[in-house]
Order: structure tokens, then C-alpha cells, then sequence
């Protein structure tokens, strides 16, 4: 019997009634014949509100104190999905992060996943029950709870889905897979069909929040296919290893928004990264340019999971001193697709579309899969349709001959 790994994000259990319409779908599946494993998400915005009582307690909650708080948010969905599932005739178990193997570093509030030890998870299986598993959190070496930063139940149901050698990986939301922008922002978003891993990779990392930029590592490394699919039906995304497409098609436009840019001097990029490292903050696009005195240091900081940021800010003003320079108020506007860069004409149309409206970008950065633009954080949504509109909706699609 083939075992298939489903995960239901929060809005799809967000309440009693969406717990036992989950529930029905779960007990059809296994009357399908698949045995089943299914990852939960804390209900609709459990985690926000379990975040805010923290900060109304101090704004620097402590890290391993975060995670014994936010993963209570995913123990309760498992526990109640189990009971509608058994009240159904259905035998059903409920298994924490740590009870079902997942085992992560010790990166408190941002675990990664380092093993998975699926053993009583399979013993369940074995047994005909249909198996519960809290997503976003595991344990760490150190026996701690951890939890996995944003989309972390995806990831948690990969990690499954690659440690049981699982037939697919089911990832349920309220959006009928992945979308070339948010249908929220652009009207005029297209459904994907299909995905490649890389592609689907660089729009999470770029913002879009439908599945997790680690999931997706997992699922490439193990060759596991990912359907995202809506909890109500209808139309699905299924991201696996394809074909190179033609170079330069822009599959794509995400933004993301809490950035902040970091500058220093290039003689302080030691102390500048021993700071962040000793709060946990991951940099991205780090770039040293000039030398000697002349040298100066840039990165760009997503505040999202710097749950003490202004500690941080303190610590990295006291130990730079003036040469250290923040901007605040920031966000990143991507184009992805494979090859997009394979010559300059998506650049130069990105980089016209924004001349046009008259918006200067902070910073400018490109990869085979990417384009990213560092703007003021309130111009975002607009970039995003204008830019979609350009590059997507127009067909952009050029080889580096034209």
C-alpha cells in the first residue's frame, strides 16, 4: 500500500467546520486505499496571536521560549483532527514534531531539519492508522523544541514524505497551486501547471508564499514530486524535475517585504557578521566592494524572524559606530525563470518598466533564475502588477540574440 504525505496550512483548518471537512477528505483517501500521514498547521493565525501575547510581554522574547509558545499552535490542529478522524470510524494518532523523528539543529525560532528518524510514524502506519503530524516544529539534538521559521509545515511534510519514501507529497492551501504573482495584488496572475524545482525554489525565497524554499530543497534532493493544490478543489501545481525551458521565459513576479539594508566598512565585515550570526539573522546578497580603507560592506536583512531586532540594531550601532548606515522600510520585487539572465533583455525591460514610472531602485541583483529589485517597501504591490504585466501578461520571453 502506497503511503502519500498530505499537509493542510492553517486556512484550510482555521475552524471546527474546516477540521472535519479535512477530516472527510482524509477519510476518503484512506478508503482509497493510500496510507496516509498528514501534517497540520496551527489554526488560521494561532501563530500571529501566540507571537503578539509574547511581545505584549517583552519585545525581545527570549528564542527558546518563542518556540515552547508557537508550537503549541500545531499540537492543538493534530489533536482535534485526530478525534474527528477516530469519531468517523477512521483510527487515527496524533504525534508531535519531536514524537514523529524530526530532528533539527539547535537555531532556535529557525531550525533546519537534519534528520528525520520516522520510526514510530511507520510502526502507526503498520498498525492502519491514519498518522498526525504537528508540522513546523521537531527537536534538536540538544532534546529542545525548535521550530522551522515561516511555511515550516511544508517542510515538515517533504522531510516525511523523503524519510517513508512516500509516493507524492500533497501540499493543501486556500489557492489552487502556484500562481506567475499573488491573485490577491495582479488580476491578471496565471495558474502554473508545472514547475521545476529551481524555479519553484527562487519564488519562495523570493516571497511567494505558497510553499517553503526548504521543502523544496528536500524534494529536489529526493526527486519527491509536490502537488499544491487548494483544500477545495480544483486546479494544482505539480513541481518536480522538468526539462530546461527555453532560456529567458519569465515564469514569475514575487515580492517580500521587512527587508532592511546593512553598510559598513569593508575592515568591519568580520564584526558586522559576528553580530548577526550571535542573533541568529541570515543575510542574503552580501557584496564588498572597493578595497583597502575604501571598502564597504553591504547585505540586505529580512526582519521576519528577528524577534529581537531592536537589540539587534543596538548591538550593530555600538559595535560599528558611525560607519554603520541602516535603511529601514524595505522590499524586494523578483522576476524569476530559468535563464532568465541568458542576456540582458529582461533586465533592460524590468529596468524600463520601473524608468517609466519613475522609481529608482536601491539595489539591483541577478542570478540564472532572477531578478531582484530593492525598493521602498509601499511601492511593492504596484512594482508587482507593473511588472508582471511587462514581463508575464506581455510574454517577455527573448533569446539573447534578440
Amino acid at each position: 500500500m502506497s503511503i502519500v504525505v498530505q499537509k493542510y496550512g492553517g486556512s484550510s483548518v482555521a475552524d471546527i467546520a474546516k477540521i472535519q471537512q479535512v477530516a472527510d477528505r482524509v477519510a476518503a483517501a484512506q478508503a482509497a486505499g493510500k496510507q496516509l500521514v498528514v501534517v497540520v498547521s496551527a489554526m488560521g493565525d494561532t501563530t500571529d496571536e501566540l507571537l503578539a501575547l509574547a511581545k505584549r510581554v517583552t519585545e525581545s522574547p527570549a528564542r527558546r521560549e518563542l518556540d515552547m509558545l508557537l508550537s503549541a499552535g500545531e499540537r492543538v490542529s493534530m489533536a482535534l483532527l485526530s478525534m474527528a478522524l477516530n469519531a468517523r470510524g477512521v483510527p487515527a494518532v496524533s504525534f508531535t514534531g519531536s514524537q514523529s523523528g524530526i530532528v533539527t539543529n539547535d537555531a532556535h525560532t529557525n531550525a533546519r531539519i537534519v534528520e528525520v528518524r520516522p520510526y514510530r510514524v511507520q510502526d502507526e502506519l503498520a498498525r492502519g492508522k491514519v498518522v498526525i503530524v504537528a508540522g513546523y516544529q521537531g527537536v534538536s539534538y540538544k532534546r529542545e523544541v525548535t521550530t522551522l521559521g515561516r511555511g515550516g509545515s511544508d517542510t515538515t511534510a517533504v522531510a516525511l514524505a523523503a524519510a517513508l519514501d512516500a509516493e507524492a507529497c500533497e501540499i493543501y492551501s486556500d489557492v489552487e497551486g502556484v500562481f506567475s504573482a499573488d491573485p490577491r495584488l495582479v488580476p491578471g496572475a496565471r495558474r502554473l501547471a508545472e514547475l521545476s524545482y529551481e524555479e519553484m525554489q527562487e519564488l519562495a525565497e523570493s516571497g511567494a508564499r505558497v510553499l517553503n524554499a526548504q521543502a523544496v530543497e528536500f524534494a529536489k534532493e529526493r526527486g519527491i514530486a509536490i502537488y499544491a493544490r487548494a483544500t477545495r478543489g480544483g486546479g494544482e501545481t505539480v513541481i518536480r524535475k522538468f526539462p530546461p525551458r527555453a532560456p529567458g521565459r519569465v515564469v514569475g513576479v514575487a515580492s517580500e517585504s521587512g527587508l532592511m539594508a546593512v553598510e559598513a566598512p569593508g575592515s568591519e565585515l568580520a564584526a558586522l557578521l559576528a553580530e548577526l550570526d550571535a542573533h541568529q539573522a541570515g543575510g542574503k546578497q552580501l557584496l564588498v566592494h572597493g578595497h583597502g580603507p575604501q571598502a564597504r560592506a553591504s547585505l540586505v536583512l529580512s526582519l521576519e524572524n528577528l524577534h529581537d531586532f531592536p537589540r539587534l540594531r543596538e548591538r550593530l550601532r555600538a559595535r560599528l559606530g558611525a560607519g554603520l548606515r541602516l535603511t529601514e522600510g524595505l522590499g524586494a520585487v523578483s522576476a524569476i525563470g530559468a535563464g532568465i539572465n541568458a542576456g540582458f533583455q529582461n533586465l533592460r525591460k524590468t529596468l524600463g518598466v520601473l524608468a517609466e514610472w519613475g522609481v529608482v531602485p536601491s539595489a539591483v541583483s541577478t542570478s540564472s533564475f532572477r531578478i531582484s529589485l530593492l525598493l521602498p517597501e509601499p511601492v511593492l504591490p504596484e512594482a508587482v502588477r507593473r511588472l508582471h504585466r511587462a514581463l508575464v501578461e506581455g510574454e517577455v520571453s527573448l533569446s539573447p540574440a534578440d
